[in-house]
């Protein structure tokens, strides 16, 4: 069997990984002309950690993440709503790591370099058009310039293209544009003192706006790690997003600090981390409607080409890591590559479209919105606002439905 990936992001060299492991021959395409450390700061959670510690590369995440220890949840002024240990704190048998979404992303990288060999990655190639039958499917490739690069033949092609893929585009051509929830996001990251336990993730606010702190990486000193920051806020009604080009734009201080000034925060001073950051992004938050099917022919799709969801619940590249190896399970299992993909579907759509319906209401992080709804300017006794089990409810609730509770990830076995 021959495998085709369009795409070299995190799920696209998970999936590639995987697949060698497994002795199924892959290629995989990617229209940048290199693979660099982009980004700034994600969470992977257990599940997703589980996975890539069975592709052997537990080691090097460690030298470049943070193994998270805390979560904490808080209204806009600070005051605590839930506490939680993540991770090997919590109970399971692997970490959470907080790591920078483009070291995740070289390291997964190089491992396909080191395993595969540079003949199976093509970078500088753009997905013109494909064509299947039942003998198999052909992509054609082209450069920036349009000029043809490949022609490839194999049994299965794979969009793990993104939010904006090109091959779901083709599968659905009259889709049309993200859906935009009126959200704007703005990240960066700067080596900053240390605090709470060093391995907190503190994150205050619900939808209309928030804010998300926590390191991902050695600093310069141990007490001064790479700590990443997040801004999200409310700032219009939303419809159709601001266009492509400016996605991922440099983001503006004038537009940014007014958001700032509505947060309190006694674990950090995020005003000085935020104001001493020199560069940072700015992005729309936008997701789309999940689809009635992913799969068609030997044609399928992966991680946000599949399910983009809104950045809440620590889950995007997550999910895409557990697409990778149940898409993988699927090839080496069934006898014909048609049906993996439709067996593949069936077992992935139903949890990430819950996850898509459940970020767009906030996700776990839904539980600091339910409290501001009913004590928008603070409280004194947080039970009395909602009880530790109606807050516990929303939090597990939507591990479970994720799939990283602690006794879901703990009885995962290796491949």
């Amino acid at each position: 069997m021959k495998v085709i990936i369009v795409g070299g992001g995190v799920g696209g060299l998970t999936t590639a990984l995987m697949l060698h492991a497994r002795g199924i021959d892959c290629e995989l395409f990617e229209q940048a002309e290199t693979i660099r450390e982009l980004g700034v700061g994600i969470n992977t959670l257990p599940h997703a950690i589980k996975e890539l510690q069975q592709l052997g590369l537990m080691e090097r995440l460690d030298s470049v993440a943070i193994r998270t220890h805390e979560l904490i949840y808080t209204n806009r002024f600070g005051q605590e709503i839930w506490r939680e240990p993540r991770g090997l704190e919590a109970g399971y048998d692997v970490p959470q790591f907080s790591i920078h979404r483009g070291r995740l992303q070289g390291v997964i990288y190089q491992a396909v370099r080191a395993r595969l060999g540079e003949s199976r990655i093509h970078l500088g190639c753009r997905l013109g058009s494909f064509k299947q039958d039942d003998a198999g499917v052909t992509a054609y490739f082209f450069d920036r310039s349009g000029t043809h690069r490949r022609t490839v033949a194999g049994d299965v092609l794979i969009g793990a293209d993104g939010i904006h893929s090109y091959v779901r585009s083709m599968l659905y051509p009259n889709e049309g544009p993200a859906c935009w929830n009126g959200a704007m996001l703005w990240r960066g990251a700067l080596d900053w003192p240390q605090f709470l336990t060093g391995r907190s993730m503190v994150i205050a606010g619900g939808m209309a706006a928030k804010l998300v702190i926590y390191p991902i990486g050695e600093g310069p000193r141990d007490d001064r790690p790479l700590t990443n920051w997040a801004v999200l806020v409310k700032v219009g009604p939303g419809g159709v997003p601001p266009n492509k080009e400016d996605w991922s734009r440099p983001g503006r201080f004038e537009d940014l600090m007014p958001h700032v000034q509505r947060f309190e925060i006694p674990y950090v001073n995020a005003r000085a981390l935020i104001e001493a950051t020199p560069e940072f992004w700015e992005y729309p938050v936008c997701d789309r409607d999940p689809l009635p099917r992913w799969s068609h022919g030997r044609v399928t799709l992966l991680g946000d080409a599949a399910h983009p969801m809104y950045p809440v619940g620590s889950n995007g590249a997550s999910q895409a890591i557990l697409d990778a190896r149940c898409l993988t399970d699927r090839l080496v299992t069934a006898e014909h590559a048609v049906h993996a993909l439709w067996q593949y579907e069936q077992e992935r759509m139903p949890p990430t479209a819950q996850i898509v319906r459940m970020n767009r209401g906030g996700g776990p992080e839904g539980v600091i919105d339910a409290v501001e709804a009913r004590a928008p300017n603070g409280f004194s006794n947080i039970d009395e606002v909602l009880t530790f089990e109606e807050r516990k409810a929303i939090v597990r609730g939507y591990a479970s439905t994720a799939g990283f509770a602690q006794s879901q990830v703990n009885k995962i076995k290796a491949a």
